[in-house]
Parts: C-alpha cells; sequence; structure tokens
C-alpha cells in the first residue's frame, strides 16, 4: 500500500484512496465478519453449485458491529478471551482480510505483525526472507539494504541467516518477523499475540522498540493478554468478548473488566457481562462540565523573571473547559507561558494536590538529563499535561510552574500556586476507598471446614 494513502473496506470490497485524514489514524465502524463453516470439504461444492437455494454451512459471526477510532500517535491495546475476535480485527484493519460488513478506514503506512511466519517462504534462507518481507512491507532493494545489518543485529540470528527458515524455532520465526517489520518506519504498526512466543530477554527488546516507536508518534494497536503491557503501554484498550465490543476506554478499567469475564464462573457469565455492558452505560452518561463560579480563591502568583504563565485551565482533550471531572476519563491541563525576555534551558511542570494539600502527582515537560529548549524574549508556547482522572470523588488543585536559567543558575521564573481547581463527582462504585482509584482486583473463596 502506498505511503500516505488510506485503505477502506466497504461492504466487504477493498478499495485504496488518498487523502489527509488529519488526526484520525484508524477508523473501525460497524464492522462485521462471518464465516461460513461446512462440516466437509464437499459441501463447500455444493453450495457453489446450487448458489444459495440450499445452505450445506452454518454461520459464525467473528465481529458483531465493531466501532471505535484511533487517533495519530495513539497506542490501542485489545483483549479479549481466546475466540473473541481480536485477531480477525487486525487481519480486517491490515487488509488481510475483507468484512462482511461495515467501513474501515487507516491513513498511513502500515507495518504488521500477525501470524507467526506470514509471509515467509519456508524453504528460502532467513537472508532471501529478509528481502522478501521487506519487499512485501513496501522497501526497495537499496532500502533493504541499508537497514539489513540493523535487521540482522537486532534479530540476533547472523549465524542462522543462510539456513532455510523452515528449521527455525517459534522463538527464531518472531525474531526474524519483528525485526524486518519495524525496520519500515512504520506510521502504524499493528501487532498481535505474537510476541509471546519469544524468550523473556527478546519480549523485552521488543517492548523497548515498541516504547521507542511510540515515542516517535507511531500510531500502535495490538493484542496482547499481558494485562501490565496493555497498562504500560496504552493510551486505551477495547474488551472484545464473542465478536461484541464491550468496552473502550481506560486501559485499568478496561483490563478489570477483562479479568471479571476470565475469572466469572460459567453460570455467572452471561451477568458479568451485562454488569460490564450497565456499568458503560451509566459511566457514559455521567457528564464533566464547567462550573464558571468554581475558581480557587487560594491563587497565589510568584514573582516573574521574564516569564509569564497565562490562562491555566482544565480541558477535555478536544479542548472544552471543565472542572467538574468523571473518574476513569482523560483530561488535559494547559496554560500558555509568554517571554519578556530570553531564557535557556527551559522546563514546565504541574502538580495535582489534595485540598490539605498532599502532593499527589506531578510531571515536567522535559528531563534534566536531556537537552532543554531556550526562548528569545517575545516567544509565547502552549503547554500541556494529559492525564487519566485515576481519582475519587473530592476537590483538587493544580500548581503550575516553569523554570529555567537566569543569571546562569535554575530558578523559577514564574510559578502560581492553586492556578486551578476541580471536583471529581462521585459514582455509585462503593467498594473503592482511599484518594486514588488504583487497580486493585479483589476476589473472595470459600475455605473447606
Amino acid at each position: 500500500m502506498p505511503e500516505g494513502s488510506d485503505m477502506s473496506i466497504q461492504d466487504g470490497n477493498a478499495v485504496t484512496r488518498s487523502g489527509d485524514e488529519g488526526e484520525l489514524a484508524i477508523d473501525i465502524s460497524g464492522i462485521t465478519k462471518v464465516f461460513n463453516i461446512y462440516r466437509q470439504p464437499l459441501d463447500r461444492l455444493k453450495q457453489a453449485l446450487l448458489r444459495g437455494r440450499r445452505t450445506y454451512f452454518t454461520p459464525f459471526v467473528a465481529l458483531d458491529h465493531v466501532s471505535f477510532r484511533v487517533n495519530r500517535g495513539e497506542t490501542v491495546g485489545i483483549v479479549g478471551r481466546n475466540g473473541s475476535g481480536k485477531s480477525t480485527l487486525l487481519q480486517i484493519v491490515a487488509g488481510l482480510l475483507t468484512a462482511t460488513e461495515g467501513h474501515v478506514s487507516v491513513n498511513g503506512r502500515v507495518s504488521a505483525l500477525l501470524e507467526l511466519g506470514a509471509g515467509f517462504n519456508p524453504s528460502a534462507t532467513g537472508r532471501e526472507n529478509i528481502y522478501m518481507n521487506g519487499a512485501i512491507l513496501g522497501l526497495s532493494k537499496e532500502e533493504i539494504d541499508a537497514r539489513f545489518d540493523d535487521i540482522v543485529a537486532f534479530s540476533g540470528l547472523a549465524e542462522f541467516l543462510d539456513r532455510p527458515v523452515e528449521t527455525y524455532s517459534s522463538g527464531m520465526y518472531v525474531r526474524l518477523a519483528f525485526a524486518v517489520t519495524v525496520s519500515v518506519d512504520p506510521e502504524i504498526f499493528i501487532v498481535d499475540e505474537a510476541l509471546a512466543v519469544g524468550d523473556e530477554g527478546f519480549q523485552r527488546k521488543c517492548f523497548a522498540r515498541i516504547e521507542e516507536l511510540k515515542r516517535r508518534g507511531t500510531t500502535i494497536l495490538f493484542v496482547s493478554h499481558a494485562a501490565g503491557m496493555i497498562t504500560q503501554l496504552c493510551d486505551r484498550a477495547v474488551l472484545l468478548d464473542r465478536g461484541e465490543m464491550l468496552m473502550d476506554g481506560d486501559p485499568k478499567a478496561v483490563i478489570s473488566s477483562y479479568h471479571k469475564l476470565t475469572h466469572a464462573p460459567a453460570d455467572q457469565y452471561e451477568s458479568v457481562r451485562e454488569e460490564i455492558r450497565r456499568d458503560v452505560r451509566e459511566h457514559r452518561d455521567a457528564t464533566e462540565t464547567h462550573d464558571a463560579e468554581m475558581v480557587p480563591e487560594s491563587r497565589t502568583a510568584y514573582v516573574s523573571l521574564g516569564a509569564e504563565i497565562q490562562n491555566p485551565r482544565v480541558e477535555t482533550l478536544d479542548g472544552k473547559p471543565v472542572n467538574l471531572l468523571v473518574r476513569g476519563r482523560h483530561y488535559a491541563f494547559r496554560y500558555s507561558v509568554a517571554f519578556s525576555e530570553a531564557r535557556e534551558q527551559v522546563m514546565c511542570a504541574m502538580m495535582i494536590k489534595t485540598i490539605q494539600g498532599v502532593l499527589l502527582a506531578g510531571r515536567t515537560t522535559h528531563s534534566l538529563r536531556r537537552g532543554l529548549p531556550d526562548y528569545a524574549a517575545g516567544e509565547k508556547i502552549d503547554v500541556e499535561f494529559e492525564f487519566a482522572c485515576d481519582l475519587t470523588a473530592g476537590t483538587y488543585f493544580l500548581n503550575a510552574g516553569v523554570n529555567g536559567l537566569y543569571e546562569n543558575e535554575r530558578k523559577s521564573l514564574h510559578r502560581i500556586m492553586d492556578a486551578a481547581m476541580f471536583k471529581v463527582l462521585p459514582d455509585d462504585d462503593d467498594t473503592i476507598t482511599g484518594l486514588v482509584a488504583l487497580e486493585i482486583v479483589s476476589g473472595v473463596s470459600k475455605r473447606d471446614a
């Protein structure tokens, strides 16, 4: 697929068209996939000859009207029990399967690591498969030549490179496939559970590369049963079950619901599914709002040393002002900094505190271990800190600060204490206590007498 184009699947037909979709990388709308299951090969022939006058198959709905969007640079994990439709969905997004119904739009160069050894010629050597796989992914021979040494080094298979891949172990397959797949500098990276096959050391190496792609702004869509990987890497997660999308939201909340499903007794499974649906409906109906009269009376601004913080506020990710928040959703603390004098090695920061002044969390825009930006007099920057509202009901305050070099010393250039405030709305979950809604999975079992 050419770079900068997108692929759409409409009513089971794949088409390719160019065009800029803005911030949207993947748009999955109403995807349904039905497989016809035949009891024996002859039934397939009978079905073709009779042209539908009689049915010789049993329809199996692998996906049932699944819809969600993935923005550019977003990392989304897909979780669910075996047979829930995860791999089928990835194959449709990657263009390897066509949907029975629905629409998929993918904007950007895609690199996909799906079924183990997919795209490999078993009788060809590892070296030959690097070139064949690279060509399938859209690289020219010259581009593969330039990346070849890095691919081999990452795979760790130099001594096996001239052996047929049919002699490789499953772990060696994954090493080679992953090394080639990430070498194309994808705009969109799609990966299935294949990484689980590799050894622990190589898995850590792969996760480090995925984190690097994430930092570079690559859109990532992947399937994993590893809860820690989902919560660590993902901005969002999607829960599939029996082909249905039960949940799309905060990774910790999705993983918690996934665990409820996997540990549910068979006779309670349907009630657990309905409980998850009900929780999603209630959470979706909760509305964050903005109370114009809710302003921090304790706001205190420090003396400016050539920089001034302006307009600190809390907003939804699409820019709507809010200060009454819903637990589990994502928001942004934003402000601007205007420089009246040139300042070097500038770093901005934020803190979240309780009403009693207890520091709950904080973040800076840069690390002191790395190069920090310089700004000239008259420049103005916009600062944003996105955060998941994993706080229990209550009132919280935000501090804003900017520091940099002043007379060759690092000093606070401007700081506003209690620059903004917000309240987290109460919800119906009475099982959570404390200030922070950590992911804690509870359980009780009866001990035999």
